[in-house]
């Protein structure tokens, strides 16, 4: 398994696990999909490396204020459909690196990332997201345990 090493704006295959499936029980996320490392940090020398993720999904937003669409020309760079998509920020997942859920691009196996977004469009995730978790209005899932 040749895993990328995770950094903040990485794009890699990950089994999501949304706050809606927590509620009903679910431990494993319905749908593997491409997600934006967030935050990628070691917290040790020697320890794992804690990892946070958001969402990327074809679902248009009920709350234009809780999602970032993507540019087309960053889908396709991405390789990912040419469907519309956006990146969510009120929904994040927190795990160990590599931990259980990271997934392989089915059309490309052995890999698990798509690529980097673009540094403007990963501040644009990262702002929006501050900002959600200090209005209170963003959930992060701890996967440590799932």
């Amino acid at each position: 398994m040749n895993l990328p090493i995770p950094k903040p704006g990485l794009v890699i295959r990950y089994s999501f696990l949304w706050s809606s499936e927590e509620a009903k029980g679910a431990t494993e996320g319905a749908k593997d999909r491409p997600c934006a490392i967030v935050v990628a940090v070691r917290r040790d020398p020697d320890g794992e490396i804690d990892t946070i993720v958001a969402p990327i999904t074809h679902r248009p937003p009920e709350d234009a204020a809780a999602s970032i669409e993507i540019p087309a020309a960053t889908c396709k760079n991405l390789g990912v459909d040419a469907a519309r998509h956006w990146l969510r920020l009120d929904e994040l997942n927190r795990f160990a690196w590599p931990g259980f859920d990271l997934r392989p691009i089915p059309a490309t196996p052995g890999r698990y990332d798509y690529g980097m977004l673009p540094p403007g469009l990963f501040q644009q995730l990262r702002n929006g997201i501050l900002a959600r978790q200090k209005a209170r209005t963003g959930r992060v899932i701890s996967r440590a345990e799932k």
